[in-house]
């Protein structure tokens, strides 16, 4: 077994005994970055300097008998759209080239508050806008289980490290299914909170009704972990919840017992890949063998998320990117002729294809003579989509189905096609219109590649998705595959 294959709690322990040191367990995530990341292509920016500094005065302080943290010395990585004091934050993006934040954002100063080790920033879809990691202006994620694949969007690079061993954690953030995604296409945990558990503060936003910052890790204790450091209200968000935050960890005790289960019929209909359908049945039936109980449900206004996320998340972003404009900050275009030169040129050449058709989309849509057509509308339908979540959560306790509606595909075949594109998010996007808790946890494979099972619970009840995911990570092993790398 190797180091990476260890439990947080494994580690802590041999941290503590003196069985291992910070800097080796570091050393070790910078030699495994520097062996594979050619192939994979997960991280835009590596921090070594900064990462050895980190663990040698963590090391010193253990020696010196000082208390450890939550995530004491373990390596992680940072998706690049959250702000990271004097290192570079681009958002895969060519405007944000030169970008290095002045602060951190809040979830990255609880994780060096829990004393884990920063090692860099993982590479993205521009501004975390695809399904696919293919629209980075740096270069394209590559699924360490088949190079030839993606490893789904917008968090890839943070699912791809933690598959391919570099680090034991990354931070993503889940704006239609960019964390859970992106974890079922590379066989990992990604855990999405409700809309208000973590702080957005100082991640650069998307659609600020619906990004939400969240753990991606090998399995689902370490999950429950992260989300304890970096869960809880934050006076610098304006949208943070202000709830008690429970023990997430003293929630993983196996038993699912008369857990009632619905299983939207809408989430296994037209274009679910029929391996995917079986291996969510095959999870169902361990779910009945621990004692729980599913049935299958509707969620009639499923058909229309898609649709309205779009509208909705395009508009928002449209709104969020206007203050790109190359004055403020960010790469500014080069001999303008004079002010409204300089905004077309910075803008035009500092945006990539994807960023500026979702952001064309969301100006059409908040255009006078179409708000009412489309983004009231749109806002109309979530509200519905969410009575749909609050009538289920009436008389079960968890909803189940597919993270993904296929297995991974491959880089370059749906480029051209950006409507097949969004349809993979199609059932994660109701969950994010919605705003509750989500998991995705590897539950089988079809041919070859990992598939994810997405476990949805009501508002805040985190506790309650981890028990049921640790419950089936218990009684299967899918969690514990790792992809073969040189």
């Amino acid at each position: 077994m190797s180091l990476f294959d260890l439990r947080l709690a494994d580690l802590h322990n041999k941290l503590a005994h003196k069985e291992l040191s910070v800097s080796e367990l570091t050393e070790a995530s910078l030699k495994r970055i520097a062996d594979t990341d050619g192939e994979i292509g997960a991280f835009l920016t590596l921090d070594e300097e900064g990462a050895r500094r980190q663990a040698r005065t963590l090391d010193d302080q253990l020696a010196a008998g000082g208390e450890r943290g939550l995530l004491f010395g373990l390596p992680a990585g940072i998706k690049d759209n959250m702000a990271t004091e004097g290192l570079r934050t681009t958002c895969a993006s060519r405007f944000l080239d030169n970008h290095i934040p002045i602060y951190d954002a809040t979830a990255v100063r609880k994780l060096r508050e829990a004393q884990s080790v920063t090692v860099g920033k993982l590479n993205m879809d521009e501004f975390a806008m695809g399904g696919s990691n293919e629209n980075s202006a740096y270069g394209p994620v590559r699924n360490p289980w088949d190079k030839s694949r993606v490893p789904g969007g917008s968090s890839g690079g943070s699912a791809a490290a933690v598959a391919a061993g570099q680090v034991y954690f990354t931070l993503g953030s889940d704006t239609g299914g960019s964390i859970r995604q992106p974890a079922a296409y590379c066989g990992v945990v990604g855990l999405k909170p409700t809309y208000g558990l973590v702080s957005r503060f100082g991640l650069v936003a998307f659609a600020s009704s619906l990004d939400q910052i969240g753990p991606i890790t090998k399995n689902v204790e370490d999950a429950a972990y992260v989300l304890q450091a970096i869960a809880g209200h934050d006076a610098m968000d304006s949208t943070s919840a202000n709830v008690d935050i429970p023990d997430y960890t003293a929630a993983l005790t196996g038993d699912v017992r008369g857990m009632r289960i619905g299983v939207p019929k809408e989430y296994l209909g037209q274009g679910i890949d029929p391996s995917v359908k079986e291996r969510v049945f095959e999870a169902l039936k361990v779910f009945e063998s621990m004692g729980a109980v599913w049935e299958e449900i509707s969620m009639p206004h499923t058909e229309y998320a898609v649709a309205t996320y779009y509208l909705l998340a395009s508009s928002e972003a449209s709104s969020n990117l206007a203050r790109f404009d190359g004055v403020r900050y960010g790469v500014r275009a080069a001999n303008p002729d004079n002010l409204m030169d300089l905004y077309r040129r910075s803008r035009s050449e500092g945006f990539g294809p994807e960023v500026k058709r979702r952001i064309m989309l969301g100006t059409y849509a908040l255009s006078s003579g179409y708000y009412d057509a489309y983004y009231l509308k749109a806002q109309q339908v979530r509200t519905l989509i969410k009575r749909d979540f609050d009538q289920a959560f009436e008389k079960y306790d968890l909803i189940i189905g597919p993270t993904a509606p296929t297995a991974a595909f491959p880089i370059g075949e749906q480029v051209g096609d950006p409507l097949t594109m969004y349809l993979n998010d199609i059932v994660t996007i109701p969950v994010s219109l919605a705003g509750v808790p989500a998991i995705s946890v590897p539950c089988g494979f079809a041919d070859g590649l990992p598939v994810g099972l997405q476990i949805i619970g009501k508002p805040f009840d985190e506790s309650g998705v981890l028990r049921a995911a640790h419950a089936y990570e218990s009684h299967t092993d899918f969690h514990t595959r790792r992809p073969a790398l040189s």
